[in-house]
């Protein structure tokens, strides 16, 4: 591939995209060094010379070793790669206001089932031996803004970790600096299987709602959850085992569901994206979703923070204000 000239056309650009669908870390440098003079072009024609563009840069980067399994086009890389940065330029200029993630370009295909959007969405290991490189106070925003569905934009991820926007955009500016140099360290480095270690969380975040449905939740925590874990929400301590078990039987009493909907899992830290299932007689009973965001001691969780996603009227208020 290295003997592939940075000025070839669309098929190169074939070749290289289906090499860096497969895991070739070095095609895809090339794919980005390519257009790296276009994708520059387009963030100076937004923001003007600043030093956000060389953020946006990297920032586009991070989303391409995210996203480029997702392209279904191989020769229409460069429109991709463009559009990835001016969709980062676009929510830059928007500021803390809620944008569209730019991880829903392109969209998954209908009707995928969990394990489908598993194997198209498979995190290469290079990519999570880097993030685990990183200090937690970087990793868990970077598994936000760049793994999850849902909880993708600055103040969704300020809202989740319990910090100002301006703190995330600073972490997010930091992690991107040092990932930009460790992707390439870990490259060559041999690494656990991520694919198969979120396999097994989707299997334990449905084997965990089952057993919760059975009454045997406590089982589960015992099992698999410190004995001093801690249940947290907007950053605040709210209890321990005690209240994470009477959370769960509060909720299974009121009638209220939960359905896996997406499943981030690393070696420190995993985010189970929830969606919440009001009971049919009070369909406004919770908000959509929940995402449950663990991290890990020992093989074992010792803090979960509970992120709910807002409900249409929350939504509607913040859009208002």
């Amino acid at each position: 591939m290295s003997g592939i000239r940075g000025d070839a056309g669309p098929v190169e650009d074939a070749a290289l995209t289906l090499a860096a669908q497969a895991g070739d870390v070095s095609a895809l440098s090339l794919l980005l060094e390519r257009h790296r003079p276009g994708m520059r072009a387009v963030a100076l024609s937004l923001l003007g010379p600043c030093p956000d563009v060389d953020d946006v840069m990297q920032e586009a980067a991070l989303v391409a070793l995210r996203r480029i399994v997702d392209i279904r086009d191989p020769e229409a890389v460069g429109p991709w790669l463009r559009m990835v940065v001016r969709n980062s330029c676009r929510t830059l200029l928007r500021g803390a206001r809620r944008a569209e993630p730019m991880e829903a370009v392109p969209l998954p295909a209908d009707g995928e089932t969990p394990e489908q959007i598993l194997q198209n969405h498979a995190l290469r290991n290079w990519i999570w031996e880097a993030v685990e490189s990183l200090s937690p106070t970087l990793r868990l925003p970077v598994v936000l803004r760049y793994f999850t569905a849902g909880i993708t934009s600055y103040q969704q991820i300020a809202e989740a970790c319990a910090i100002p926007v301006g703190t995330v955009r600073s972490r997010l500016s930091q992690a991107r600096s040092i990932l930009a140099q460790s992707l390439t360290a870990t490259a060559a480095k041999a690494h656990e299987d991520a694919v198969r270690r979120t396999e097994n969380s989707w299997h334990e975040a449905l084997e965990t709602l089952a057993a919760a449905e059975r009454g045997e939740f406590d089982k589960v925590v015992k099992d698999r959850y410190s004995p001093a874990v801690s249940l947290l929400t907007g950053g605040k301590r709210l209890g321990g085992v005690g209240l994470l078990l009477a959370g769960m039987d509060c909720d299974l009493s009121a009638g209220v569901r939960q359905r896996p909907l997406n499943v981030v899992a690393g070696r420190s830290l995993v985010v189970w994206e929830m969606e919440l299932i009001s009971p049919p007689d009070d369909p406004d009973h919770c908000p959509p979703g929940v995402a449950w965001i663990m991290t890990l001691d020992g093989g074992r969780y010792d803090r979960v923070s509970l992120y709910h996603a807002p409900g249409p009227k929350a939504v509607l208020t913040a859009t208002a204000t």
